[in-house]
């Protein structure tokens, strides 16, 4: 896929050369850390359906807070992009310390507020679940919380040096951060037969190994953002506002979306231990599938925004052409070999045979689905975030959430009696609705006249 053809009048920004040296690290990373979690959730499923439904239950509230500062990640790598499209290293410089300043302070606040209230947020989340199942997952939530500064560090660290279009450094500390974890696992889980406690202490060894590895790659002297001293985080007005207004449209649309699927978790805990499973496993394999569109929603970010930076709209909507058509084929790819495959993998995660049979129906439907959606419904939105445009993915995002995937949800389920099959297809439904909106939003221009910096 050719990126000059279309630009006769400027030089391109990113040759195929960039694009190759950006993209490779990043599908690399979101591989290994697909495995991993594939080998982590395999060896937690070993303890029993009680571990796992545990573990499932408290990474749906990890992933919320996650996503909230991957969100805060995202506001700091476009306004940098979009000084670094314009050649301000000294912007870029300053917004690079102001990004970890916000994240620090988040993530602080969110652990602290995890650690007094766990077991009150898993009450009010999940209601009534078995007791064993609230035990493992309290365990496994306040570990959690403390790794949640380290993950924060990370997340800035990452999202900052792929605005330069440097990948390999992330990939770098997601491959020892993900190691780290999965022989933690091994060690903790069958070697000294802690459990959840032992999964939980893994995850967190890997997270501080990657917020570490993180500074000392950024406080490099090579490297010109550099912070000079502590004073560097002291906090500036002129860089935080913009950083927050990606980042807190951004952060509610990911926070609304979680809390849904949060809502949509507890209408699940409902059917019953099997259909737990069965869904906590079903999450995990078609994050498989996912790794195109993801790597490419990464992707997406310092491209579009040096090219906006830099006023050249023209580049950026082709190169946002470009990275969506190979997200689209990459999903096609590996989803039509989960679809073939999924028996097999899903007989290997120790479930009862009426789990295995639920993940193995509601997955073939996700593949089907995903092929023809997923990539207008997440990669497209982050073409829009990166024009500054993330009060409209916001605003779409969320109430097509509570509209068709929550709402519909307890219909299918509660009155058509669809089961685990009602929950998902009340996600493929939010899928349609975004897909028609953004392509929208994108076709009509709108999305590059915000003004950042």
């Amino acid at each position: 896929m050719s990126t000059t053809n279309e630009m006769t009048e400027k030089p391109p920004i990113f040759t195929k050369k960039d694009l190759i040296t950006l993209i490779s690290p990043l599908v690399i990373e979101q591989i290994l850390t697909v495995t991993m979690g594939l080998a982590d959730t395999y060896m937690v499923s070993g303890v029993g359906e009680a571990a796992v439904s545990s573990v499932s239950l408290v990474d749906s509230l990890n992933i919320l807070i996650l996503q909230i500062l991957s969100a805060l990640a995202t506001g700091g790598a476009v306004v940098c992009g979009q000084y670094l499209g314009r050649k301000d290293n000294k912007g870029a410089k300053k917004c690079a310390a102001q990004l970890y300043f916000v994240l620090l302070v988040s993530t602080l606040t969110v652990m602290l507020v995890v650690m007094c209230t766990s077991r009150l947020i898993l009450h009010g989340v999940f209601g009534s679940i078995e007791e064993e199942v609230m035990k493992f997952a309290q365990i496994y939530f306040l570990i959690s919380a403390v790794s949640y500064p380290f993950m924060g560090i990370y997340q800035a660290g990452a999202a900052l040096f792929r605005a330069q279009g440097n990948s390999r450094t992330s990939l770098h500390a997601s491959l020892v951060m993900n190691v780290i974890n999965v022989c933690g696992n091994a060690l903790m889980i069958y070697g000294f037969h802690l459990g959840v406690l032992g999964a939980a202490l893994a995850t967190l060894a890997g997270r501080v190994f990657a917020a570490v590895w993180i500074i000392l790659q950024h406080q490099k002297k090579t490297n010109p953002y550099r912070m000079e001293g502590i004073r560097d985080l002291k906090p500036e007005k002129n860089y935080i506002v913009p950083i927050l207004s990606i980042g807190i449209p951004s952060g509610l649309e990911n926070g609304m979306f979680q809390i849904g699927k949060l809502c949509v978790s507890s209408l699940t805990s409902t059917l019953g231990t099997a259909a737990i499973a069965a869904n906590a496993v079903a999450n995990t394999v078609t994050t498989v599938a996912n790794i195109p569109g993801n790597a490419m929603n990464l992707a997406i970010i310092p491209v579009v925004s040096r090219c906006l930076g830099a006023g050249d709209k023209k580049q950026a909507k082709h190169y946002a052409k470009c990275l969506l058509g190979i997200a689209a084929c990459g999903l096609a790819a590996t989803n039509i070999i989960l679809y073939l495959v999924i028996p097999d993998v899903a007989a290997a995660f120790h479930l009862s045979e009426a789990a295995r049979e639920m993940c193995v129906h509601v997955v073939h439907w996700f593949c089907v689905f995903s092929i023809f959606c997923w990539a207008l419904s997440f990669t497209m939105p982050n073409v829009l975030r990166s024009g500054g445009d993330s009060k409209y993915t916001m605003t779409v995002s969320s109430v097509s959430m509570w509209l068709f995937r929550v709402i519909l949800s307890y219909i299918f389920v509660l009155k058509l009696h669809m089961g685990l099959t009602g929950v998902w297809f009340g996600m493929f439904i939010d899928w349609i609705c975004r897909d028609i909106f953004f392509t929208l939003r994108f076709i009509s221009g709108k999305w590059m006249d915000h003004k950042l910096i």
